[in-house]
């Protein structure tokens, strides 16, 4: 169980949430889907196509990264050299150019250094800037070398390019990361057929008020012709090295996914890219991450990477500035990157759908679950419909992989969670910050801990049959009836804890509650039943008065006891036991 000092609501992000809280990014939460089966497109299912992104074949139907990217064409009829494309949807292609125009006005010096280095950068050194304190450690231990430290005085007239060695090298103490993150960023993740094919020009190239950095001036394309905008290469790589650093690193997933994001970001803030180009180019490696992690061949170099970041980095304490450690801020700036503010000037009712071998993406960062399982996390944690570029055929342009790294968004049935502590990581603790909906229960089962920060709203029933499920809001056990098998039930948050039907605890469970002072009190909206173990936890100094009220429920005259009451956190000489009503326990405190 967590200590004391997560004694506060747990930051979330739910379907709710989705609805608007976070400035307003999203008009309504994403519809649920009635089952997971994935949708197959004109161009066959992307994981088992993604090595025909070739040149050889530059249509939707015969390539799965330009059939991917194809919602574009509801907006742009691509012509068949640079400059002879039509505009279908005026409206939204102005909005782009001008979001361009309107960064480059307000670039602040910060911003401006950041892009530049992002750009000249190659793209898996910039990445690794997401393992936060472990990014000085995995550069040495991996030979992962960048010759661009610094915007030099004469970048205005000069071009550098990166001689460094991009994510490492494939031999060094952590060789294996680095083969993960080169076999994603392979043969086939190439974004240059999907540029030829639609043939979207460069901000700069649509108004001369979308200006690039005078620093990368020198790095534009003298030929408009081979310099195609939609996707962007420079984000798609980002995500690929992103997916596979988190793979091998799920610790740090998030973190991870907010780099790569911010990468992407500063090509529209260089002027490089337009918004569309950088959402274009995550969809893209979202869907070629999936296929190449699921791809058989490439399964023992997975594994091997996963191993080796577990036994040799994160068993190392790194001292490397974290720039992304503030997780509200992360999810943030994630969150409104994965639409830029664009209306959702299509179909907004239509439900999540999961692509083919998404589930990949979570297979580490929740061991715990099954394949289906993940896929429903990604159905419930989806953003909506209606939004430009990304309501593909499949499902790749709605993932929102940063919510599904924080659980279900919803139980759509009951879910029965298994954890066992004893293979470590994730499958020994793992919290879920997501606000859970739905009609489903939860079952949870195994020796590990699942914390559930969430304000949830689900109905179904909470079972808790082994382990410890420990709740971090007020209404963490949704609004159905809680029963205790034999695990630690416990809550560590401020105020009243809510359980929203009736709680029943065996001889076998245990009940613990951390009480700060007199406000903490576990509210049952039903009746109790009570038996096994009552562990108090006291916490800042608090000594409860007699008679203090621990607990409310219904009135029910058949509410039984504890086994065993204990204490800890109360100064030396106290001593409390149960007194039980009706309708509440209360506490009778004694000092020697």
């Amino acid at each position: 169980m967590k200590g004391p000092q997560k004694k506060m609501i747990g930051l979330s992000l739910s379907l709710s949430i989705l609805a608007g809280s976070l400035g307003g990014v999203y008009a309504h939460a994403a519809e649920l889907p009635s089952n997971v089966t994935p949708p197959k497109p004109e161009w066959g299912y992307f994981v088992d196509n993604y090595k025909n992104n070739t040149s050889d074949n530059m249509s939707v139907a015969s390539n799965p990264a330009i059939g991917v990217l194809s919602e574009f064409n509801k907006m742009w009829k691509p012509g068949t050299t640079w400059d002879s494309g039509t505009k279908l949807n005026s409206k939204l292609l102005d909005m782009n150019i001008q979001k361009v125009i309107n960064t480059a006005k307000k670039r602040t010096a910060a911003q401006v250094e950041a892009a530049y280095l992002d750009d000249r950068r190659n793209q898996s050194y910039s990445v690794i800037e997401g393992l936060g304190s472990l990014t000085d450690i995995y550069r040495k231990e991996a030979g992962a070398t960048t010759t661009i430290t610094e915007v030099q005085a004469d970048a205005t007239t000069k071009k550098y390019d990166d001689e460094g060695t991009n994510s490492g090298d494939p031999k060094s103490s952590l060789g294996s990361i680095v083969t993960l993150v080169n076999t994603l960023r392979g043969s086939y993740s190439s974004t240059n057929p999907a540029k030829s094919f639609y043939n979207y020009k460069r901000p700069f190239r649509w108004s001369p008020e979308a200006t690039v950095l005078p620093t990368l001036v020198p790095a534009i394309k003298a030929d408009p012709s081979t310099d195609g905008g939609y996707p962007s290469g420079h984000t798609n790589a980002a995500y690929l090295t992103a997916f596979a650093m988190a793979y091998a690193v799920p610790e740090r997933y998030q973190e991870l996914l907010t780099r790569a994001s911010e990468l992407g970001n500063n090509r529209a803030v260089s002027g490089m890219h337009s918004y569309f180009d950088v959402m274009g180019g995550r969809v893209m490696a979202t869907a070629l991450a999936a296929s190449i992690l699921n791809d058989p061949a490439n399964k023992e170099i997975k594994q091997a990477a996963y191993a080796q970041a577990q036994s040799k980095l994160l068993t190392q304490t790194g001292t490397a500035k974290d720039r992304f450690s503030d997780y509200k801020a992360n999810k943030k700036e994630y969150t409104e990157r994965l639409t830029y503010g664009f209306p959702q000037a299509y179909a907004k009712d239509k439900p999540v759908v999961v692509p083919k071998g998404a589930e990949v993406l979570l297979e580490t960062r929740q061991p715990y679950l099954d394949a289906d399982q993940r896929r429903w996390v990604l159905a419930t944690t989806g953003i909506p419909s209606g939004y430009p570029v990304l309501d593909d055929a499949e499902g790749w342009g709605r993932l929102n992989l940063f919510a599904a790294a924080d659980g279900y968004g919803a139980f759509v049935n009951n879910v029965t969670v298994n954890m066992d502590a004893a293979k470590g990581g994730f499958n020994k603790e793992d919290t879920w910050r997501n606000d859970i909906a739905g009609k489903g229960g939860l079952t949870k089962k195994g020796t590990g801990t699942l914390n559930l920060d969430g304000k949830n709203t689900y109905t179904g029933n909470t079972r808790l049959v082994q382990g410890t499920l420990e709740g971090g809001s007020t209404t963490a056990f949704g609004r159905g009836d809680v029963s205790n098998e034999g695990g630690t039930l416990a809550e560590n948050t401020v105020g009243k804890v809510k359980i929203g039907g009736d709680y029943k605890q065996s001889s076998k469970g245990t009940l613990t509650l951390t009480i700060g002072s007199k406000k903490d009190v576990l509210d049952i909206g039903g009746t109790a039943v009570y038996r096994g173990k009552l562990e108090l936890n006291f916490v800042d100094n608090y000594v409860p008065k007699n008679n203090s009220t621990i607990i409310v429920s219904d009135k029910s005259p058949k509410h039984g006891k504890f086994t065993s009451v204990q204490a800890t956190g109360l100064p030396a000489g106290y001593t409390v036991k149960a007194v039980y009503t009706n309708d509440s326990v209360k506490l009778q405190v004694k000092k020697k």
